[in-house]
């Protein structure tokens, strides 16, 4: 990918301190964006950005708290002036069976992986609708595609979330704004730590597992498609993932 290829734009990411935020962020910087990189672990920011360079810029936020929340459009137009691409990737999990999940962990899950994105591609759009350009993607998951009887609170979260993208997409387009998901399989970040470790070692060894790099690379391919085509939602998985 041509390092300037998002030359003068502006990226937002959230759950940009690790795991697929991260390294989204990472391909953005690489390809000349401007990136804030969002997250509630300010340490872990800082360091990040210390070590992405100067157009990388930490946004300490608790997506959780309604009133940081509302403030992430105003905080990143502070740092960048505009917002070109926002990427709503943060997210939790719960997996197991229904009977044994939290019910406190469920609504801080669906709080998060619903809500928050909701409330966030709501606060960006009358900006990008104001300029008539905009590129929105949402971290998906297989789970969204497939009843995986594993995760059931999970897979609800993002089948929920996948029928928001693909409504929004038809009413937005007619601005100039591409709205996309990327739905992986499995990738070796810290959602995958509820797994059960016999299914996680399994995965481990038989190379059924996605490096955050590699969704990367599909959601730079996403955002630079020409201006007249969207990649609307794009399901990966591992060669030796069996579903």
């Amino acid at each position: 990918m041509p390092g300037n290829a998002l030359k003068g734009k502006v990226a937002a990411v959230t759950g940009a301190a690790s795991g697929i935020g991260l390294a989204c962020a990472r391909a953005m910087l690489a390809a000349g964006a401007t990136v804030v990189l969002v997250d509630r672990d300010g340490a872990a920011l800082t360091a990040a950005c210390d070590r992405l360079g100067g157009l990388a810029h930490p946004l300490q936020l608790d997506l959780l708290d309604a009133g940081q929340c509302a403030s992430l459009l105003p905080r990143v137009l502070d740092i960048g002036g505009q917002l070109d691409i926002f990427h709503a990737n943060a997210g939790t999990y719960v997996g197991g069976d229904l009977v044994d999940a939290d019910p406190d962990a469920i609504d801080r899950m669906l709080q998060l992986n619903v809500n928050v994105v909701m409330k966030n591609v709501h606060n960006v759009l009358p900006h990008m609708i104001e300029r008539g350009v905009g590129d929105i993607i949402v971290t998906s998951s297989l789970a969204a595609h497939f009843p995986t009887p594993w995760e059931p609170v999970y897979a609800s979260s993002k089948w929920a979330i996948n029928c928001f993208v693909q409504t929004v997409r038809r009413q937005v387009f007619k601005h100039g704004i591409r709205v996309g998901a990327i739905s992986p399989g499995p990738v070796i970040t810290a959602l995958l730590s509820d797994w059960p470790q016999d299914k996680l070692e399994e995965a481990k060894a038989n190379g059924s597992l996605l490096d955050p790099e590699e969704v990367a690379q599909v959601v730079l391919f996403m955002l630079t498609r020409p201006r007249g085509m969207t990649i609307r939602d794009v399901v990966m998985m591992p060669s030796q993932f069996d579903l």
